[in-house]
């Protein structure tokens, strides 16, 4: 018995004698199963490999990064918002052992993980178990859940208050109950995993369905995300491959939403 974890988006299942004949985030057409088919691993597999670690980096004053480096399965990155007294791990990446716990309880450990969709939820039973704490996950996606766990609370309505300047918003979009994280440090900082996705083009960032299988978004949805983030502060963007946008973000977010808009409407023009 062993939790298998598919080794094209990395998310962990619930134990079972043998690995699972499909992955149900990957056999999605928002994701894709591996073209030479679907194979498993296991965590502790991972960890006797010796092939695996994390790299943990600090961007700036209460904001850490965790990457798991060479990259496995999709790659993304999870963040440590520090909040006085209360850490929130914001997403999730499927490799952890005992060296990466001993340096993040280092830096004052995890008092909450929270979720932006499923395709970051990785090991996240595995995180929760290692620094006794809860998962918040949007119950518009608790379908997508492939390991339960009583340390999952799925929270409803449109935001949720984490602690004091910490806040969930369901955005939707590429999930039902795709979310982001709005941080209110200064002049306000918002981590979107990839419901908002800063492209190649720093200035600019998109909305897609599905990312690998290039299926955007209707307008009407990128007008919702557009309308609900409009009413956030922020600065700064963090999303989930080390892409920032250092100042201008919440203009950025809404010049994009229109470039978008007009693109599917037919009114895009390359003199932007």
């Amino acid at each position: 018995m062993d939790h298998f974890i598919c080794n094209t988006c990395g998310v962990q299942y619930e134990k079972s004698a043998h690995y699972p004949e499909i992955c149900s985030i990957c056999s999605d057409e928002r994701q894709y199963v591996n073209p030479e088919g679907q194979s498993w691993t296991t965590l502790n597999k991972m960890i006797d490999s010796s092939n695996y670690a994390n790299k943990i980096i600090n961007h700036e004053d209460g904001l850490y990064s965790i990457t798991t480096t060479p990259a496995f399965a999709i790659g993304q990155t999870a963040y440590i918002v520090q909040n006085p007294g209360f850490n929130i791990m914001w997403d999730c990446i499927t490799y952890i052992d005992d060296q990466t716990v001993e340096e993040i309880k280092h830096i004052g450990g995890i008092d909450a993980i929270a979720l932006s969709h499923p395709h970051y939820y990785s090991t996240q039973v595995e995180w929760a178990e290692r620094f006794n704490t809860v998962i918040y996950i949007h119950e518009d996606d608790r379908q997508w859940v492939t390991r339960p766990s009583e340390r999952i609370i799925f929270w409803s309505g449109e935001f949720l208050e984490l602690d004091e300047g910490v806040t969930l918003h369901r955005l939707g979009g590429h999930f039902d109950g795709g979310t982001v994280l709005h941080w209110k440090k200064e002049q306000g900082v918002l981590l979107t995993g990839d419901i908002i996705q800063v492209v190649a083009d720093r200035q600019w960032v998109s909305f897609m369905y599905s990312y690998p299988n290039l299926i955007p978004l209707p307008a009407t949805q990128v007008k919702e995300i557009a309308a609900k983030v409009k009413k956030l502060k922020y600065e700064k963007l963090y999303n989930a491959f080390h892409r920032v946008i250092n100042e201008n973000a919440h203009e950025t977010v809404q010049k994009s939403a229109k470039r978008y808009i007009d693109a599917l409407e037919g009114r895009f023009s390359n003199r932007i």
